[in-house]
């Protein structure tokens, strides 16, 4: 039966559904509009495609951008970078090497070190952190100086103290040196912004103890960067000798919190290298002479009412200076209250005119020469002509018969003048240099003055009138007594020293090089000048007393000689009547030279009872001398000799 029209009551496909109301035809029979919508996905596609290039440009540009950068910063400007880097953030600081003890011949330590530490301060950096906090930066500053005075006592001027803590720098020392570390641990424990540095205390137990020669050593504050530890030699020994002293310094880089003057970041450390302590120097000198000796000597420029004075004490074998003063002398230890006028050492820098002491020359010159003896009589007036000047003694008198002995024994400048004339000026120059006149003597200490000698090429007609006897001619103490050495030691002159070794951090000694000594005068013409110089200290009756029998020691021969030469006076271009060198050279004992001993008082009263000679200082010297190194007495005593006939 067929199916009524319209389709009623026939079954759809398997499969297939009539489409409804909504529903979208499959198959073929497709909507127009699901067919545009499958004609528009082309387009779409194409454009997502080309956002997703644009993306992967706008990611890759920078990334070859940065990528550039790299290459540019790790290759081209690395070096340049890294070390602008380091700059920033690390510090190089010093690790300080101990410096190295001065010591007398027996091991007295006459300076030394001990650590200690230096407050230091930001003043700009801590006042910017109070600005609103109650009480304000200068209530902190008035807190850390009443505490400072509280634990530091003397080291500490309130008003100094508070005008560094409000001054408008960067950086600035509270204390420079000498803060106990335990000290200083308290207060940056109290204060964190005060700042604690190494330091290392140079203590000078003797004081004035040879103060100008050991010198003086202290910190340098003008070095911004308070890492760097800085303490040098400023004169002395402590100053030629600084090399030796120091050490080398160790070097460790740190990070700080804020540059260089920054704080030390902890466990930044790095790099390091460790320091070599300083050596020890091992003197010549003897403390317990050296004290004595600035104390006597010290005294008679008092009671002579000298302007000043130096004395030297040398070893007549070795050359080795046992003690060298002068009256002079300051506390290194006393900070601001040093006298810079005293910090000298006129003893080695400071020449000046010997007078008769020099007549040592014209003696060794004439019996080297063999144109005397000490007993040959030589008619001496008491007046001579030479060029325009006239020359005369210290004493008037006519024409009186001098032996040798008694030319030099009681210092007759005409004799003295009419032995150099046998003797001849070229001769007599060749002595003079042979004797170190006019040279430094390498000693050792700063400043050391040469003397002068006129050359020989200059020499005027009276020139050979004043040399030998004292005049016209310069030398430090120290040259005086190296000429009376040279006779003390059968003629041969060695240069003296005052260093005896260096003692290495490891305990190694090694000796300073002992200089080679000059042959002046032959053997028998040295102890045939001793032998006669030991009339000076001659007393006997009638004329025979020599100038110098105060420097008489009981018990020991003593040959010397004693000087009086005229100051130039800067008003009238002449030499001064009033003004005098006075001087004493000596050797103890004549017989079996041990020491020798020189003296220079400059300008003392000549009127008084202590002001016309130095022979009582020497005697006063000798008889200490005689006494600590138990010098064994002279066999016999020095025997009397004529000195005018």
């Amino acid at each position: 039966m067929r199916p009524p029209a319209g389709g009623q009551g026939r079954r759809p496909a398997r499969g297939r559904q009539a489409p409804g109301k909504g529903q979208p035809r499959r198959g073929n029979a497709r909507p127009v509009a699901n067919r545009g919508m499958r004609l528009s996905r082309r387009p779409q596609a194409h454009d997502h495609r080309k956002r997703v290039v644009v993306m992967r440009l706008l990611l890759i540009v920078p990334l070859v951008a940065a990528l550039l950068q790299l290459v540019n910063v790790q290759g081209f400007k690395a070096g340049a970078l890294a070390e602008l880097a380091s700059k920033q953030r690390s510090t190089e600081i010093e690790l300080p090497a101990s410096r190295g003890s001065i010591t007398d011949r027996n091991g007295v330590q006459l300076a030394f070190s001990v650590e200690s530490r230096a407050l230091s301060y930001r003043p700009q950096a801590e006042r910017a952190k109070y600005a609103d906090k109650p009480g304000g930066y200068d209530a902190r500053a008035a807190e850390i100086v009443a505490y400072l005075k509280q634990l530091l006592g003397d080291k500490v001027n309130e008003k100094e103290m508070l005008d560094k803590l409000r001054s408008d720098v960067t950086f600035t020392y509270l204390v420079n040196n000498g803060v106990e570390p335990a000290q200083a641990r308290a207060i940056t424990e109290r204060f964190p912004e005060v700042i604690a540095d190494y330091r290392a205390t140079r203590e000078y137990p003797g004081k004035s103890l040879a103060a100008n020669i050991v010198g003086l050593a202290n910190w340098r504050t003008d070095d911004p960067n308070p890492h760097k530890h800085n303490l040098h030699g400023l004169i002395g020994l402590e100053n030629s000798r600084d090399n030796v002293l120091t050490g080398e310094p160790g070097r460790q880089v740190v990070d700080t919190a804020e540059g260089k003057d920054g704080v030390v970041i902890p466990g930044t450390a790095r790099e390091l290298q460790h320091a070599t302590d300083g050596s020890d120097l091992e003197l010549t000198i003897d403390a317990d002479l050296q004290y004595d000796l600035q104390q006597r000597l010290t005294g008679y420029v008092e009671r002579s009412g000298a302007k000043g004075g130096s004395a030297v004490i040398m070893d007549a074998k070795t050359g080795e200076v046992y003690a060298l003063a002068n009256d002079k002398t300051f506390d290194p230890t006393a900070g601001q209250f040093r006298d810079p006028k005293t910090m000298g050492n006129p003893a080695v820098t400071t020449p000046y005119e010997p007078g008769s002491v020099n007549k040592l020359v014209t003696a060794a010159a004439a019996i080297e020469a063999g144109v005397t003896t000490p007993e040959a009589v030589t008619p001496v007036p008491g007046t001579l002509r030479v060029a325009d000047h006239v020359m005369h003694d210290a004493w008037p008198h006519g024409t009186q018969n001098f032996t040798t002995a008694g030319i030099f024994g009681k210092s007759s400048n005409i004799g003295t003048l009419l032995m150099a004339r046998k003797v001849g000026e070229d001769r007599f120059s060749e002595v003079l240099k042979k004797f170190g006149l006019g040279e430094r003597t390498g000693v050792g200490l700063p400043g050391e003055a040469p003397g002068s000698v006129p050359p020989r090429g200059q020499w005027s007609g009276t020139t050979f009138a004043n040399l030998p006897i004292g005049q016209g001619l310069s030398m430090t103490v120290l040259q005086m007594a190296g000429m009376y050495q040279a006779i003390a030691n059968d003629g041969v002159r060695v240069p003296p020293r005052i260093v005896r070794a260096q003692v290495k951090p490891d305990g190694t000694r090694v000796a300073e090089e002992r200089p080679e000594g000059v042959r002046v005068v032959t053997e028998q013409t040295a102890r045939t000048v001793r032998d006669m110089f030991r009339a000076v200290v001659q007393k006997a009756p009638g004329q025979n007393s020599g100038t110098g029998p105060a420097a008489a020691v009981a018990g020991y021969q003593i040959s010397g000689k004693t000087g009086t030469a005229q100051q130039p006076d800067p008003a009238t271009g002449r030499y001064s009547d009033s003004k005098y060198w006075i001087t004493f050279a000596g050797i103890l004992p004549a017989d079996n030279p041990r020491f020798v001993v020189g003296i220079m008082l400059d300008a003392p009263n000549y009127g008084g009872p202590d002001g016309r000679s130095a022979a009582p200082l020497f005697h006063d010297v000798a008889s200490f001398l005689a006494q600590r190194y138990n010098i064994p007495l002279s066999a016999v005593p020095s025997p009397v000799v004529p000195l005018v006939q």
